[in-house]
């Protein structure tokens, strides 16, 4: 799914994603739960005070330009009772979810489309990181 690359992810982003792998694993959820669970496993785990401010961390909106196509998109990484794909908001669950979690600004990741191919994304900027605006309760 990504490409071998450091990831940084917060104490308690470790925490509640352990929560909702262990409360979601169900045949429907397995192999996304699993891919998620590969992520967190080769994570660096910190401080929320201590994530660097150009990481993808939960409820973070980012910027990402398609490295095939150029164009740019805007995400937020939700928990999956948050999604809403028409706002840009992108479940942890979802592959391309899971690969972002713990990306920085300038790291790309590519992951295969449901219909073929792959698609490559490359993170251009973090507009909003809940860790960085003090709002750790996100």
């Amino acid at each position: 799914m990504s490409n071998q690359r450091p990831i940084v992810v917060t104490e308690s982003d470790l925490l509640r994603l352990s929560r909702l792998i262990v409360s979601r694993t169900s045949e429907r959820n397995a192999r996304e739960c699993e891919a998620l669970e590969s992520e967190l496993g080769d994570a660096d785990v910190v401080l929320p005070s201590e994530i660097p401010p150009d990481v993808v961390t939960m409820n973070s909106r980012a910027r990402f330009v398609d490295e095939g196509t150029g164009e740019e998109l805007e995400m937020t990484l939700v928990y999956p009772r948050d999604v809403d794909v028409a706002s840009g908001w992108i479940s942890v669950l979802a592959p391309v979810g899971a690969a972002l979690l713990g990306l920085s600004v300038g790291q790309s990741i590519e992951w295969p489309m449901p219909h073929g191919g792959t698609r490559r994304l490359k993170v251009s900027a973090i507009l909003f990181q809940p860790e960085a605006a003090g709002e750790l309760h996100l």
